[in-house]
């Protein structure tokens, strides 16, 4: 039986504003921020522009996931349990820090042209927690293997990206521990869409190329902003109705009923579980074994 569509709305919008991070980024960064510090499951949402030469040499993480999506260029990454590789533009990873990692990000191939943007390095990065200690792992696309869904059949004016869970009929093969939904949507003309969204889930949207309007109540909604929107019980997904040459991701997770205590790199649940991490890191020991001896070949260079 087909749900009924009501939309969600909005319910906080948040301007991401640019600011220096990292080895010569700048990232917009709304979730994480002073006016938007969590939104359980979800710990940050950084959109970086990243120049030549610069990235995110060797650092730690535990206790969460990253999910990296190059809208440009490409991005090399390498960490202390031997994983390494480029993610392309149009690609996607998920990483698992686990119990413990050293990991390195250093963006590359600068000046090319992809999903119509000026030229630049842009990426998006979420974090959110994970459920569990288990080793790192991994979880990647290319370019080429994310499938696609049109809301309005080949020739109509939406198109989405199905970097995780399920979009009219398209389903991704990307298992993220936990529930997570994960969507890159482009209106090539102006349209409207419906997206469903499990009930209960948090959701949230990010726009960084043209104007949308939201939800029953036509919220609108513009470039670099983040918009929150609301959970009720009875509220089956998303209204979105887009200009031409509008792109944004759609993000929707499971929340967890726990406490988070995040210091840094480090996610976990408890202040105890930070200082136990804290050292773990400093004696090089469970997970960190490798913390104070390994160099990644890609920030070395």
């Amino acid at each position: 039986m087909a749900l009924t569509a009501i939309s969600r709305n909005v319910v906080k919008k948040v301007l991401a504003v640019e600011t220096p991070e990292g080895a010569g980024a700048l990232v917009r960064r709304s979730i994480g921020s002073m006016t938007l510090r969590n939104l359980t499951p979800f710990l940050m949402l950084d959109h970086f522009h990243v120049s030549e030469g610069a990235g995110f040499p060797d650092h730690p993480h535990r206790g969460q996931a990253t999910v990296t999506y190059m809208l440009e260029g490409s991005s090399q990454h390498e960490d202390s349990a031997g994983h390494k590789g480029t993610i392309h533009a149009g690609g996607v990873q998920w990483m698992c820090a686990g119990k413990g990692i050293i990991h390195a990000e250093m963006p590359i191939s600068l000046n090319r042209r992809v999903f119509n943007h000026k030229a630049s390095e842009p990426l998006l990065t979420i974090l959110f927690l994970q459920y569990k200690m288990v080793d790192p792992s991994y979880q990647e696309l290319g370019p080429d293997q994310i499938p696609v869904a049109y809301p309005a059949g080949h020739d109509g004016p939406v198109e989405v990206r199905v970097l995780s869970g399920k979009s009219h009929g398209v389903e991704s093969p990307v298992r993220p521990l936990g529930g997570c939904w994960f969507f890159h949507i482009t209106f090539s003309k102006d349209g409207e869409m419906f997206q469903h969204i499990p009930a209960g889930w948090t959701s949230f949207l990010y726009i960084w190329k043209g104007v949308l309007t939201v939800g029953s109540d036509e919220t609108v909604v513009s470039e670099f902003h983040t918009a929150v929107l609301s959970a009720s019980a009875d509220q089956t997904g998303v209204k979105l109705s887009g200009k031409e040459e509008t792109e944004l991701v759609l993000v929707a997770g499971e929340p967890l009923d726990q406490t988070v205590f995040q210091y840094g790199p480090f996610v976990m649940t408890s202040r105890e579980e930070i200082q136990k991490t804290l050292i773990d890191y400093q004696s090089g020991k469970n997970g960190f074994e490798r913390a104070h001896t390994w160099k990644s070949e890609i920030a070395h260079k």
